[in-house]
């Protein structure tokens, strides 16, 4: 409920209406009907700032005169903000905020002050949280009671936004604290290989989705690389990403073929009803030997940069996705060169709504690189010509290069 401030004179005089005087109310039905429009045009987003803004445009709208919020930052910070209207009009900031807070219920508080001008006092406060106070004040003639119902209604409005504003940023910090938890960096390669990652998560607030990158150390300086896609966004797919990528990490400890270690993870997943299902692409790069082995389950090929930045895709036989138990992956081997630079990567690099994934494919195949560009190069490139950072869906990619031997 809205408490009042009326500045007087002693005796108190009342002065005639100005041109700040209220807009005059209808009958009840385009009254409600006013008051609804001007509801809805409050906390229209979850930004405080926008809120409050929104709240003393509306409400000097409805009641007339300067309107203006005061924020909780005690008494000695205390200043008018989002004003709309004159503000010398408004009672001193200072008072208005000691009085704020030095009283309670819903009783009207009169401050004197030079002049006549009758002011409202109106707590800005939701489920028991107070977040500041709006304040109204006009020259003329006293806020009425009806004008303090729709000035209250507002602020109530508003103070809830905020209340779920806060509550939205809170769950998200949880959120992002988890994922990072859960976001844990790739192996690292052999020396004699180059390698970079990169990951860009779809929107504005998530930090990690369900895709991935992983590289492992194996045996006789070989590196296995990899790449994967947890069906869905967000924690949920951030979960099943970091049991796809622990199991990965096991499995590959054991040094076994591509293909071995995608039957194995289907076989862990599919015994879990939960678990989301995942696209996942695995090379096996042997330097010494100048060979990559390739698996995959559902996932694109891989593409391969050669000495002249032409591109071109690796074709390996498709299996389906982890998580399915049909098991069925094959392996494919191919020739490898410190020449060329690998290229794997999740759909969202390259997949564009309504086009199809051969089309799309061509695109990534048309990009040039220059020739021997190193592989965070490869990466800026790739990522620029094909705007991922505009991508409907999140994207991991990674490129490797062979060392040269001297």
């Amino acid at each position: 409920m809205a408490r009042s401030f009326e500045s007087f004179h002693s005796p108190a005089t009342a002065e005639p209406a100005d041109s700040a005087d209220p807009p005059p109310w209808g009958a009840g039905g385009s009254r409600l009907s006013a008051l609804r429009s001007a509801a809805a045009r409050v906390g229209t987003t979850l930004d405080e700032d926008t809120t409050w803004a929104e709240l003393t445009r509306e409400v000097a709208g409805q009641v007339g005169g300067a309107v203006a919020v005061l924020r909780e930052r005690g008494e000695a910070g205390a200043r008018y903000e989002f004003v709309i209207g004159n503000p010398a009009v408004l009672p001193d900031a200072r008072r208005a905020a000691e009085v704020s807070r030095g009283t309670g219920g819903n009783g009207a508080v009169r401050l004197a002050s030079g002049g006549s001008r009758p002011a409202l006092r109106i707590p800005l406060a939701a489920h028991g949280h107070r977040y500041g106070t709006l304040v109204c004040a006009r020259e003329g003639a006293p806020f009425g009671p009806a004008e303090e119902e729709v000035a209250a209604f507002l602020a109530e409005r508003a103070a809830s936004t905020i209340r779920h504003a806060r509550e939205h940023d809170a769950v998200s910090g949880i959120v992002g604290r988890l994922q990072r938890a859960l976001l844990a960096e790739p192996g690292r390669p052999h020396p004699n290989l180059d390698v970079a990652i990169r990951y860009l998560p779809v929107g504005h607030r998530a930090l990690v989705g369900g895709d991935w990158c992983e590289t492992v150390r194996l045996h006789f300086g070989r590196t296995l690389l990899v790449v994967g896609d947890v069906m869905g966004h967000g924690l949920d797919a951030a979960v099943d990403m970091t049991a796809y990528r622990s199991a990965l990490r096991y499995i590959a400890s054991a040094d076994l073929p591509p293909h071995r270690i995608l039957r194995q993870l289907d076989d862990i997943a599919s015994a879990e009803p939960e678990r989301r299902p995942a696209t996942c692409l695995i090379a096996r790069v042997d330097p010494v030997r100048g060979l990559v082995t390739l698996a995959g389950a559902g996932h694109l090929p891989p593409a391969v940069i050669d000495g002249s930045g032409r591109v071109s895709l690796l074709p390996v036989p498709v299996g389906p996705p982890l998580g399915t138990g049909l098991g069925g992956y094959e392996p494919a081997t191919y020739r490898l060169d410190p020449s060329q630079a690998l290229l794997l990567f999740t759909d969202g690099l390259v997949e564009r709504r309504g086009e199809d994934i051969d089309q799309s494919l061509d695109r990534l195949t048309g990009v040039s690189f220059s020739a021997a560009t190193g592989v965070q190069d490869v990466l800026d490139t790739v990522l620029a010509r094909l705007d991922a950072r505009h991508a409907e869906d999140d994207v991991a990619v990674l490129a490797a290069r062979l060392h040269h031997r001297s």
